[in-house]
């Protein structure tokens, strides 16, 4: 029975999650020509394309966080589908035990990680039959950050900067636009997005996820939603949102559309935000034995052209190097815009381990310490020790309601993430002298060079994306977006879109 569909399966989980699609890089590489090579979103996208070819040459993750993994298939009347659901998952466990993805199957009850990507309701998988002999199968990894920007308007409302949306095309635009600014840095941008506008608050979302199966380059049938479609992503790319929110020319670099009729009552706009590692690869299966025929979005026997020239991050002497522990002294100076280079220890810390801390004491000495917002991809060595293969910043917001607490209550001189950190977070650092440094998020496999060694680890019952990783960083880049002067560059980044943003209402809107 279809003897080679797992390891076809198996092969298009480790593509997808390694080697992004011609069109995104396409996309990516427009961007970089956008932008000036010496601002903060040109050396962002120099990293980001950095990543990128380190990601496919290696075949590590593009990114630590393989998010939730959503199958599309589409197989032939009568076909198997309870066992290739099972096949499935098992390569999905498998492509989880390789490293390929991040465990991230946790129980909603309990906190507890499967350890395999398998649990209720993950992976996600959807089975359409079609009249064909064949198999289609296609996979999105879209991860919790830029998951967590996803949202949904019911029409109509009044939005922020733009005013009223109303049941027209024109409310639909609002919407979307108010989505894209809305997730500012926080979801990895530059951004693509899925919209579905009608159908139920389910439905909706289902629909604006699989816009994102969609080609960038794609012409919408519709000649509406294709007019929508452009107008929506020649304005986001006014806004000065720019690549990780740093502000720039170019925030947006998809936009898809798709319409389903609705109740009379409700009139639902669906946004799925996608991050700029869009993890997005299909294959076409034989039907008697799961043999790969086809590569769908791109064929991996051609070799890609590089996404860069020189070093991703070019050294220009003005760095700041910093040596942890870090004192005051050390942090004091720092100004929103500085680029720094930091070495020395540091600590891994999300969700559960700013919880835990909240309550308890730290297993290690954090007084100067450097705290990573990070949920590494880790594996086992020779010796029993560990070593990091994928390390980008997880989204910091999260951690909002614990961290200026963390840091007074420890004496951690500077966070380590991305997409910025809220008022309470900045009069912490302001108060106790620390940073908040923004990393380049998706950047999973620069960053993992940027590691020399794991020294230990604590917390591992909190699963792997949770525990604290005690790393040994060397030269490890980031930017000051947070000071100890109470000054925030998202904080300015997203009042000046957001006069940019107002400066769309429509005259007659």
């Amino acid at each position: 029975m279809l003897p080679d569909f797992f390891a076809s399966v198996l092969d298009l989980i480790i593509k997808t999650s390694t080697d992004l699609p011609p069109d995104v890089r396409a996309a990516i590489a427009a961007a970089r020509t956008l932008e000036s090579g010496d601002s903060r979103s040109g050396m962002a996208l120099r990293i980001i394309a950095e990543n990128i070819d380190q990601a496919s040459t290696g075949e590590g993750a593009i990114c630590q966080d393989t998010g939730m993994p959503t199958f599309e298939v589409k197989a032939p009347v009568g076909a198997n589908q309870v066992w290739m659901k099972q096949q499935i998952k098992a390569a999905v466990a498998e492509a989880t035990r390789l490293g390929k993805l991040r465990p991230n199957s946790v129980d909603s009850i309990t906190g507890e990680n499967s350890g395999t990507n398998l649990g209720p309701g993950t992976p996600v998988i959807h089975f359409e039959q079609w009249e064909r002999d064949d198999i289609d199968i296609r996979l999105i990894l879209k991860g919790g950050g830029c998951e967590n920007m996803n949202i949904q308007y019911s029409l109509p409302a009044e939005l922020p900067k733009l005013g009223r949306a109303d049941r027209t095309l024109e409310g639909v635009r609002k919407c979307i636009l108010h989505a894209v600014w809305q997730a500012q840095g926080k979801g990895c941008g530059p951004g693509a997005i899925g919209v579905a506008i009608g159908g139920d608050r389910t439905s909706g979302y289902s629909e604006a996820k699989q816009q994102l199966f969609r080609t960038l380059d794609d012409v919408n049938d519709d000649p509406r939603l294709a007019a929508l479609e452009a107008e929506v992503l020649r304005e986001c790319n006014t806004l000065g949102i720019g690549t990780m929110g740093f502000g720039g020319k170019v925030s947006l670099i998809g936009c898809k559309i798709g319409a389903l009729n609705r109740l009379p009552a409700s009139f639902f706009v669906s946004v799925a935000y996608n991050c700029w590692a869009f993890r997005r690869l299909g294959v076409q299966l034989d039907g008697q034995t799961g043999a790969l025929r086809q590569w769908i979005y791109r064929d991996p026997s051609i070799p890609t052209t590089p996404m860069f020239d020189q070093s991703g991050f070019a050294r220009t002497g003005r760095e700041i190097v910093l040596q942890s522990p870090l004192s005051e002294d050390d942090v004091r100076p720092l100004k929103v815009g500085d680029i720094v280079l930091v070495s020395g220890p540091a600590y891994t810390g999300r969700d559960v381990v700013h919880h835990h801390l909240m309550s308890h004491e730290a297993p290690v000495d954090l007084r100067g310490a450097v705290l990573y917002h990070c949920g590494p991809v880790v594996a086992k060595t020779a010796d029993g020790g560990w070593r990091v293969t994928a390390a980008g910043p997880t989204t910091s917001i999260r951690e909002e309601p614990y961290q200026a607490d963390i840091i007074g209550k420890f004496g951690i001189r500077a966070v380590i993430g991305k997409g910025g950190m809220g008022a309470k977070t900045l009069a912490g650092l302001k108060q106790h002298g620390a940073v908040y440094l923004n990393a380049i998020g998706g950047a999973a496999q620069y960053y993992a060079r940027s590691i020399d060694q794991v020294t230990g680890v604590s917390f591992l019952e909190f699963g792997t994306p949770e525990a604290m990783w005690h790393l040994q960083l060397n030269r490890f880049p980031a930017i000051v977006t947070m000071d100890a002067h109470g000054n925030s560059l998202h904080a300015e980044v997203e009042a000046e879109t957001g006069t940019a943003l107002a400066g769309l209402v429509s005259p007659s809107a």
